[in-house]
């Protein structure tokens, strides 16, 4: 058995989005709505495949790069947060914490099934969406750790690492 193991890292300058954002935190502190330049970053580990790849960069790239539009120049607002009440109409979306109340254009919103809208729970979120895409490429079933890493601000990370390997053996 080798010891060796194999990572394939993929950051780019256009795997950035553009959103707003608010969290609570401390049980009733609620931000300001604000807004980000968030940078992500992906690595995956797993032995190398018949043609000594963990993973095509290409197809883990465009991966990623899928998700980040569907963040990019949106509010992301959470739905599984205990105190923050979400309600989505056919034009609009209403957010509802304590006396504060946002309404937002349906279309500028994205509705993430998160508790709070950290830039560890976007790790965690945008790693589930990457794993469901490797699972789906060629190849993808030999990996067996995502990382995906979150900028929020300029040396700011958030990492979320999830094994694939735990998950395959449930």
């Amino acid at each position: 058995m080798s010891d060796t193991q194999f990572r394939v890292r993929v950051t780019k300058d256009h795997l950035v989005f553009s959103a707003a954002h608010f969290i609570t935190f401390n049980g009733n502190v609620c931000e300001r709505l604000h807004g980000h330049n968030w940078r992500t970053v992906v690595e995956v580990r797993g032995p190398l495949d018949e043609n000594s790849y963990v993973f095509d960069f290409i197809a883990l790239r465009d991966s990623l790069q899928s998700i980040v539009n569907e963040l990019d120049h949106r509010v992301l607002l959470p739905t599984m947060h205990n105190e923050i009440r979400v309600e989505v109409g056919e034009k609009e979306v209403t957010a509802d914490f304590e006396d504060r109340r946002w309404v937002f254009p349906r279309e500028d919103c994205v509705l993430l099934p998160i508790a709070n809208t950290t830039a560890e729970l976007l790790a965690d979120w945008i790693a589930t969406r990457l794993i469901e895409s490797i699972n789906q490429h060629a190849g993808g079933g030999a990996i067996t750790t995502v990382q995906v890493e979150v900028e929020e601000n300029f040396g700011q990370w958030a990492i979320c690492e999830r094994s694939l390997l735990a998950a395959a053996e449930d």
